[in-house]
Formats: structure tokens, sequence, C-alpha cells
């Protein structure tokens, strides 16, 4: 048994969910500690990820080449520095310049992988029928979350070259990864988790937006705003087919999707102001902290079974 690159899901999506729950104290729904104790939960849980996986991929056979190789599980070895540009925006409102500069370090990290992933596709070809959501990962996720982070850090220029990286990566990674859902075979049940993946996309491309541009809504946001709309309908379509799956480390690729979007539903909320915008915030705050609870729950079960990692050659 051993520790496989999507199990940094886990990680992943504690730590959308502590953002999510900053996001909340921002807008002054929630308190602040709750963010700082998500975050430090998501920081141990990715702290013990990494140390297992860095113990375990020399003694695999081919070592960090396979890895990187992998044709399904490589992508997410990109969310290793992914969750680190996460954990060190929550070490921002505390420790500014360290936080800073740690989430620069994990910035070059995260766009030194994207492109030599994006390099390796190119070099050796990709079969089709193999693609997944999970290749928005390394260039689409990790260049908008980058933009985020600079756009916190007060990096305004880097936070736009960040911002076009993950946006543009969006458009020419995301169109072939439809084209293969659309016109080839259904992805085999171990993978079909990651279909909630695309509901990230936009709605992170929201945020990084509102992150450059101090909150502002424009035609952009509203047009980023339909777009993540349109990806949560069409989620309420694969319910049946989720439910049909088995429990696996696979299911937390619902976990930080979702959160995008719940952070990106209270920004909307706010902007819109309905009546009891407060316990509409609530609502969401609630319904995405109880949904990756459950997660957590499922995961815990299943580990004490024996029933959640994988078994490795």
């Amino acid at each position: 048994m051993g520790i496989t690159p999507n199990m940094f899901g886990i990680s992943y999506g504690m730590a959308g969910l502590a953002i999510c729950w900053r996001h909340a104290a921002m807008l002054g729904v929630a308190p602040a500690l709750a963010a700082d104790v998500l975050f430090i939960l998501a920081a141990a849980v990715w702290l013990v990820l990494v140390v297992g996986y860095l113990v375990q991929v020399p003694r695999r056979t081919g070592g960090w080449r396979a890895e990187l190789d992998d044709p399904v599980l490589a992508p997410f070895v990109s969310l290793i520095p992914i969750v680190g540009m996460l954990l060190a925006t929550g070490l921002m409102p505390h420790v500014p310049l360290a936080g800073s500069w740690l989430f620069g370090a994990f910035a070059v990290v995260t766009i030194a992988l994207a492109g030599w992933m994006t390099g390796q596709w190119i070099v050796e070809g990709l079969d089709l029928d193999r693609l997944h959501p999970g290749y928005v990962l390394p260039a689409v996720a990790g260049g908008l979350i980058a933009s985020i982070g600079a756009a916190f850090a007060g990096w305004t220029a880097v936070a736009h070259a960040f911002m076009g990286l993950g946006v543009v990566a969006w458009l020419l990674i995301g169109s072939v990864i439809m084209a293969r859902l659309l016109f080839r075979p259904r992805l085999p049940a171990p993978l079909t988790p990651t279909l909630a993946i695309d509901v990230a996309p936009p709605a992170l491309a929201g945020l990084a937006f509102l992150a450059i541009t101090h909150g502002r809504v424009d035609a952009l946001i509203l047009a980023f705003g339909g777009f993540t709309a349109l990806a949560v309908i069409a989620q309420l379509r694969l319910i049946p087919t989720y439910r049909r799956l088995t429990f696996g480390p696979a299911f937390w690729s619902f976990a930080f999707p979702y959160a995008a979007v719940a952070t990106f539903a209270l920004h909307w909320i706010n902007y819109g102001r309905p009546v009891g915008r407060t316990a509409w915030s609530w609502v969401v705050l609630l319904a995405i902290t109880v949904f990756i609870a459950a997660l957590v729950v499922k995961t815990a079960v299943a580990l004490a079974r024996g029933s959640f990692l994988p078994r490795l050659p």
C-alpha cells in the first residue's frame, strides 16, 4: 500500500475549505479563527502526505521519472506545490513577508512543473482516451491560484501574468478535455470523480480577477459567473453517475472545486446583497463544510478498514 499523487487532493480540498472560511471572514460573515484552524489541519495533512510520498517514490520502479510520466496520475503531482501556495496564502495575514516569499517559492515550482509536464505531453504524445479533467491542474489551477496569491501579496503585475497563464491554458487544455469527454468512451469508474474538477476553472478565474481588482464586478466577472453556473448545473446531471461509484481517494476531486464555487458564491451574495444575505452566506459556508467533513469521515472509515490506500507494485 502507498501514497499516490491524487491523494494530495485531500489537503487540496481542506485548504480550499480554509480559503472559503477566510473569504467569509474577510466579508465579515465568519470568525477568522475558524479559517486559521482549517489551514493548520490542511498543513498537517499535507506534510504527512509529502513526507510519505517523498520516501516512497524513489523505492518504486522507475522512480520520479515514472511518476512524472504516468498518463493518469502525473498531473496530480502538481498538487504538492499548489497546496503549498494555498497554505502560504493562509500565512500571509499573520506573517506577511514570510507568507509572501513562501508563496513565491511554491509558485515558481508550480509553474516550472506545469511547463515541464506540458513539454512532456508534447514530446511523448498523449492517448486521448486516457485524458481526464485532472490535466487542468498543473497549468490551469496552478496559474489561477498563483494569480490569487500574487494579488494577496500585492504583486499586481505578476498576478495579471499568472491569470493570463491560467486562463489561456484553460481554453487550450480544457477544450481538448471536453472533446475527449463528449466524443470518446466514458471515463473509467476510478477516474469518474475527476469530472468534478471541471467546475473549478471558471470559479478560480473569477476569484483571481476579483482578487486583482479588489472585488470589482464587471462584464468579465459576470461571464465567469455564468460559466460557473453552467458547470454547476452540469454536475447535478452527473449525480446519478457519482452515486454508483465506490468510495476511494478520487472522491477528493470533489472537495476543492466545490469549495472554489462556494467561495465564488460568497462574493456573489455579497455583491447582490439579497434579503437575508448573512443567512445565505452561512448556508453556503455550512453546506461546503458539511460536505468536506463527510469526505473526511468516509476517508477515516475506509482507512480503518484498510480499503483506502491503493496497493502498489
